[in-house]
């Protein structure tokens, strides 16, 4: 059975940091494109950052580079977003996705990808 499950997200003070898991189940992680995303209230959901198949080439959007950093353990078939110097636009739902196949997630786009988490909230907040 597929599944793909957030875990990881919480209330952190801006600065802070925190490590979100994508833990997938009925296929192999390392075959295919996973992407993060996220929703903040009152949004459209945008592209975090993504994680290529196989090389694991990743990308990631303006608003988080240098902070966020994607990576997939192979052996636990999990993916993690490492975020730090959190801010309060930051605060969201993060969902995981995976693209059987294409280019939707190198690209960012929500539209593209096939299978969904079902998200983990993140606020940023003192």
């Amino acid at each position: 059975q597929l599944q793909l499950v957030e875990s990881g997200g919480g209330l952190v003070q801006p600065g802070g940091s925190l490590r979100l898991s994508c833990a997938a189940s009925g296929f192999t992680l390392d075959d295919y494109a996973i992407g993060w995303f996220r929703q903040a209230p009152g949004k459209e959901r945008e592209g975090v950052s993504c994680i290529s198949r196989r090389v694991g080439s990743t990308t990631y959007a303006d608003s988080v580079k240098g902070r966020f950093t994607i990576s997939r353990d192979n052996a636990k078939n999990t993916v993690y977003l490492q975020m730090n110097s959190l801010k309060p636009e930051d605060t969201a739902v993060y969902y995981c996705a995976v693209e059987w196949y294409g280019s939707s997630c190198v690209m960012l786009r929500n539209s593209g990808m096939d299978y969904w988490g079902k998200g983990t909230l993140v606020t940023v907040s003192s």
